[in-house]
């Protein structure tokens, strides 16, 4: 059995803000042209940073990736959408929800590095580095966080609390 914490881990104020920052800080040394966005974690995310990087005019694509089964990740990746994107000779600005075993992200860029952009940077709303199983760090990065199993703002447990505008941590109510 799971229950939300007490209270947000990061409120709706915080992420709003950090957004605004992060475009700030993409816009400043990455001039892109297409931003691909993951489905379905990031959506809130990437539609959020958009709105906050103005009027400027890049092109905007959703790949789905998923690799989590409730709360563990499942140690592989499974990617839709990618196919059908033509990258080669765009610089590609790369969306997803967390970063928390390395392993999703890595597999994402390596598999647009084959599509031949010029240019690949990788933008995260959630680091979660104690996770990490690869060598692998995004260049932008919203939040840092422990060990929590977060859900909130796009990020799910089994397709439930996405809808919430704050991110908040999953506790294990299961006694042992």
């Amino acid at each position: 059995m799971y229950q939300l914490s007490q209270k947000p881990l990061i409120s709706t104020e915080e992420i709003k803000s950090r957004v605004e920052a992060l475009s700030k800080e993409i816009l400043e040394v990455f001039d892109f042209d297409i931003m691909v966005s993951t489905l379905t974690g990031a959506f809130m995310f990437s539609a959020d940073l958009c709105r906050a990087m103005g009027n400027k005019n890049h092109k905007i694509a959703f790949i789905k990736a998923s690799s989590y089964l409730g709360t563990e990740s499942s140690g592989s990746v499974a990617v839709d959408g990618l196919d059908s994107l033509n990258l080669q000779g765009l610089k590609v600005l790369l969306v997803d929800d967390i970063i928390d075993t390395g392993c999703t992200l890595k597999h994402l860029v390596n598999a647009i590095k084959e599509k031949n952009p010029k240019a690949i940077r990788t933008c995260v709303l959630i680091n979660k580095t104690e996770c990490r199983q690869v060598t692998f760090e995004a260049d932008f990065e919203g939040f840092k966080i422990g060990n929590e199993f977060v859900v909130g703002y796009g990020l799910d447990y089994n397709q439930q609390y996405r809808t919430l505008p704050q991110v908040w941590v999953l506790e294990n109510t299961h006694v042992q």
